[in-house]
Order: C-alpha cells, then sequence, then structure tokens
C-alpha cells in the first residue's frame, strides 16, 4: 500500500486538478488531443505488428476438380487413362518423387546409392512411413510391386521398365536393384507408386484386373479416399479425398479434395461453366477464352511431346529425295499453326531434342540464300533440283529414271482436332509449292493398330511423348523401326545409332546434353521429319489455390506434383515463428 501511496497520489491528483480548471473549449480541445494520440498509438502499434506477420498455409479448405473418363484401374502398374492417372498420383507415392524443376527427390526412400558402375541402385526406407490403413510400408511392399510389374501375365504397362532388373532385399528398410548393363534413365522408375503386399498377396496375376482394390485403393500417397459415389451402373463418379497425416512429406493442407468424373470434354466443360466443378485439365486450347472466368487462373506449361510429319522413304520413294523434305519443311509457317490451332498456347521446336538449354547450332540448305517469303524459299529449292511446275495440274513433276514423277504423296493422322487442323494448314501452304496432300484421318485405336504399327503410310502426322528422362532411343534407334519399336519415321544412321546408346549409359548431365546436342544436327542434316510444335499442358484453377505451380509437367497426372504445398486458407504470424527452409 506505501508503493502505491508513493507512485500514484501526486502524479495523478495534479492531472485531475489541471483538468478541474479547464473551460469547456480547452476541455474539448484536449479531449480532441487525447483521442490523436490513442488513435495514433493504435495505428503505429498495429503498423509494426503487421510489419512483423506473414501469412502461412492453414489446413482447410476445399477443391473440386473435373476429370474425363472414368476411372478403372487406380493402380500404379495397371493405370491407364488419364483418369486411372490422375487419381493414382493422388493416393500412391514411390521411392522417388519427381519436383517441379525437373529433378528427383526422395518419397518413401530416405537415401538412395548409385554404385559406380552404374549397375546397382540402394535404397534405404525412411522410419514410420505407413499405408493408408496404417500398416507399414516395407520393402517387401516394394519386391512384391516390382516383381507384379514384370510378371507377364499382368500386362502391366510398366513392364518393360523392370525387364532384366533383380531385387534383393537386405533388411525391412534397405533393399538393391541390380541391372545387367548401365542405363541411365532407370532411375525414373523408382517414381512408380508402391503397392500394399498385404492387400494384394493372395490375388492371382489374373485376378488383379477385376480386383475391387483397382476402385477402393490403399496406397501410402498424400490423400486418401473419404467416400466413393458411383453411377446406376456401378462406376465411381466422384471420389472424396482426405489429407493423409502420415504422407512421407508432410499432411497436405487441402481439406477436402473431390474429384468429379465425365463422359466427354463437352460434359466437363458445361459443368466447369455451370459452376458444379472449379478446376480442369488439358482444355482445348480454342476453348480457353470462352471458358475461363475471372476467378481462374489459367496454368500452362510446355509438354515434352513433339507434333510433326514423319516421312515413310519404303514406302513412298517420293522422300527419299532430301530436297523434296527440305522444301516441306521450309513451306511451313509453323507460328501460325501455333497460333491458329494451339491458340499460343506452345512452341514451335528447333529439332527433335526436348530441352531448352538445346539450340539448333548450323545452318539448313537455304539459310543464306532464302528468298523472301517462305513459299518462293521451297519453290528455289525444288527448283533447284529439277522440279518443274505442271501448269495444268499445279504440281511440281521431275524426271527421275526416264519416268514423269510427281510431287504427290499422303499424310495420315488422328481423329483429334488439333492434328486435323494441322493437316488443313499444311496441306493449304504445300499446295502453294505444288504438292500434292491428301489427308488421311483415322480413329486414334485404328491409326495405331492398323496404320503405325504395320508402317502403312506414306508420312504420318503425329506426336512422340518423350518423358522427363528424354530417352529418344525408342524414337531414333535404327532397332526401333519396327513394330513395337517408334522409329516412326524408319530412320537410319550408324553415328546416331551411336550416340543414342551412349546417351543411355551416360550419367553426367553436361556430357548427355552435348551429346544430344550432336544427335540434333544429324536429325537437322538427315532431315527424317519436319518438327512442327510442342503443345502446352492447360490447367484451370481457382484463384484461391496457393502455392500451386505446374515446373515441368511431362504428363497430365504430374500436375499434381506438389499437391501437399497447395493451399488455400492461410494464418498469420510472426515473422520469427516462420521456419526457413
Amino acid at each position: 500500500m506505501t508503493f502505491l501511496n508513493r507512485t500514484d497520489t501526486p502524479f495523478f491528483k495534479k492531472v485531475s486538478l489541471a483538468i478541474k480548471t479547464f473551460s469547456f473549449t480547452e476541455l474539448g480541445m484536449f479531449s480532441i488531443f487525447l483521442l490523436i494520440c490513442l488513435i495514433t498509438g493504435l495505428s503505429l502499434m498495429w503498423t509494426l505488428n503487421t510489419r512483423f506477420l506473414v501469412d502461412v498455409p492453414h489446413k482447410g479448405g476445399s477443391l473440386v476438380e473435373g476429370i474425363i473418363g472414368s476411372p478403372r484401374f487406380i493402380n500404379p502398374l495397371l493405370a491407364i487413362s488419364d483418369a486411372d492417372e490422375d487419381i493414382t498420383s493422388l493416393i500412391y507415392s514411390g521411392i522417388l518423387k519427381a519436383t517441379l524443376d525437373g529433378n528427383l527427390i526422395n518419397d518413401l526412400a530416405n537415401e538412395l546409392t548409385i554404385s559406380e558402375d552404374g549397375l546397382e541402385y540402394t535404397v534405404v526406407l525412411k522410419d514410420n512411413v505407413y499405408f493408408h490403413d496404417g500398416e507399414p510400408v516395407t520393402t517387401d511392399d516394394i519386391e512384391f510391386t516390382i516383381k507384379k510389374a514384370q510378371d507377364s501375365l499382368l500386362k502391366s504397362p510398366k513392364r518393360l521398365n523392370w525387364i532384366d532388373v533383380t531385387t534383393r532385399k537386405e533388411s525391412e528398410k534397405k533393399i538393391i536393384f541390380t541391372l545387367k548393363q548401365p542405363y541411365s534413365p532407370f532411375i525414373e522408375n523408382l517414381t512408380m507408386g508402391i503397392l500394399p503386399e498385404h492387400m494384394w498377396e493372395n490375388l492371382d496375376s489374373d485376378q488383379f484386373s477385376a480386383s475391387i482394390f483397382n476402385t477402393e485403393p490403399i496406397g501410402s500417397g498424400p490423400y486418401t479416399i473419404k467416400k466413393i459415389k458411383r453411377s446406376s451402373g456401378g462406376l465411381p463418379i466422384l471420389y472424396e479425398l482426405a489429407p493423409f497425416d502420415s504422407y512421407a512429406l508432410g499432411e497436405p493442407y487441402i481439406k477436402k479434395l473431390i474429384l468429379r468424373f465425365y463422359s466427354n470434354e463437352d460434359d466437363v466443360l458445361s459443368a466447369y461453366e455451370k459452376g458444379n466443378i472449379e478446376s480442369l485439365s488439358s482444355v482445348p486450347p480454342q476453348k480457353i477464352t470462352q471458358t475461363i472466368s475471372n476467378k481462374t487462373t489459367v496454368e500452362h506449361s510446355p509438354l515434352p511431346r513433339v507434333f510433326g510429319v514423319f516421312f515413310n522413304q519404303n514406302r513412298a520413294p517420293i522422300f527419299i529425295h532430301k530436297e523434296v523434305r527440305v522444301a516441306l519443311n521450309t513451306a511451313i509457317d509453323k507460328e501460325r499453326i501455333v497460333q491458329e490451332v494451339l491458340s499460343g498456347y506452345g512452341n514451335v521446336p528447333q529439332g527433335p531434342v526436348f530441352l531448352e538449354s538445346f539450340t539448333k547450332d548450323g545452318s539448313d540448305d537455304i539459310a543464306t540464300t532464302a528468298p523472301p517469303s517462305k513459299t518462293d524459299a521451297a519453290i528455289s529449292i525444288l527448283t533447284k533440283a529439277g522440279w518443274v511446275l505442271n501448269p495444268e495440274t499445279g504440281i511440281m513433276e521431275k524426271k527421275i529414271g526416264g519416268e514423269t514423277t510427281q510431287l504427290a504423296f499422303s499424310v495420315s493422322t488422328s481423329n483429334v482436332t488439333e492434328l486435323k487442323a494441322t493437316a488443313l494448314i499444311l496441306q493449304e501452304e504445300w499446295r502453294k509449292i505444288g504438292a500434292e496432300m491428301d489427308i488421311k484421318v483415322f480413329e486414334t485405336s485404328n491409326l495405331n493398330q492398323d496404320i503405325i504399327r504395320p508402317r502403312k503410310y506414306d508420312a504420318l502426322l503425329f506426336g512422340e511423348i518423350i518423358g522427363r528422362d528424354f530417352d529418344l532411343y525408342p524414337f531414333w534407334h535404327s532397332s526401333q523401326r519396327n513394330d513395337p519399336g517408334l522409329n516412326i519415321a524408319m530412320y537410319t544412321n550408324i553415328s546416331a545409332d551411336k550416340l543414342l546408346e551412349e546417351i543411355r549409359l551416360t550419367t553426367n548431365i553436361k556430357t548427355k546434353i552435348e551429346k544430344y546436342k550432336d544427335f540434333e544436327k544429324l536429325i537437322l542434316e538427315d532431315a527424317p521429319a519436319i518438327f512442327i510444335y510442342t503443345p502446352d499442358f492447360i490447367y484451370l484453377v481457382p484463384r484461391k489455390i496457393n502455392n500451386l505451380t505446374l515446373g515441368n509437367v511431362t504428363t497430365p497426372s504430374e500436375r499434381f506434383m506438389n499437391v501437399h504445398d497447395w493451399y488455400v486458407q492461410t494464418n498469420k504470424v510472426w515473422k520469427v515463428f516462420v521456419k526457413n527452409n
């Protein structure tokens, strides 16, 4: 009490007495001054507080996405459709995981070491990694998954990736993969999702595809299934996913992820326009402007897919003449195709190698003498080689072996909007130089089975899906000219073969890039194909989703690469409490 009397009484008594002597006007001015001081003080405190506060992700929120198709195989060994792969990427996790910058990081793995000879890959699992049902992930699950992938009876699309690979378990946490020969792209295989052995072990390979676990899966990925809604026919039409709190890379922030499935493109676009879904991918470029709203962000990223015209010189002798191949390439306004067909969502490739660091080094036959227009440049190439325009037919002709050969051929392609539109532009521009092109359109399944596999085409307007490992061996090595190889240009070059073989054995990135540059020079010199465009992957998402970046997407399902880092809601905290990554 003595303390209070000593410190409190004199000062406040003096202030109180002073205020009582104020006139009415002085009292009003004092009150205003006091109010200003109070407001200023509070404002200063708020400013200082705001300066030291930051937004951080907070668990909560939702996202409703539309997907074309109905998932049949939510299974890393059997997934074949985009719908399968989309939900499989959310439910399952692999030993490694791709990142936005195109690198690979540990997912289930705690440690990965590669032997100096490139033959052994040793994996040590993290502690405390689990499946959605609470069972631990062990090397038993990894070995089981790999052996099932290798099983010819299962007919897994992943089987070719694991042929001649042996596994050896050292413990529940350590496993070793052994290759027969070095193969640098092998590391990509370690991103494949791992099956829980305890759920699948009693099923024979011929029972796998019919198992209910394909539509009601248990994995170890970022999301787990909370609810399934089916159509009257029993097909899944909606999955509600919830975050997996034991996910190896951290529990996702978005609390509810709903995937709605639609039978076709028109239905999913209609659902988007009605607001029944908030996001969708693989939108046709032509429909972007009429589809997006002011609440939408258009995310897009180049896909490692090169579309072009591949010449079959074995079937169409007209393409044996290099000047014909070069002239056809020269005549095309590729930027026009990117703008008109892809609405600008794409790029013109330099060649078959999909690496931004690669540049076209060298010159073609017309680099220093090209006339002002592409049409004139192409005509000049042909006339210098002895081709003459027939004024009656409007087609270029040339005497070859005593016979008159017309510059006429067919181009086969798929019944896909972008490819058909591209074919019409090619037909128009090639007609200007006296080349007669017949367009043959096939349904995709028929094109693959009846045209591509037996190589029954003069030229093929098609795309090559290269993948993150940029392995071009299947597309250009001479050993791959016949089915099931993918060398649809029927290309043969000993030097190119040697480079492709060396690239597969090379783990040094700089060396690999230099060899790819040398390979690309050979392709550009030989001109076995015309490389027209690389499309962008397009993803419409609501602006409420934060930290969403597509990065280096190689397949549509990879839009979910960092889904565990996406967030809708935030909290404000002082900077000192934010962890620095």
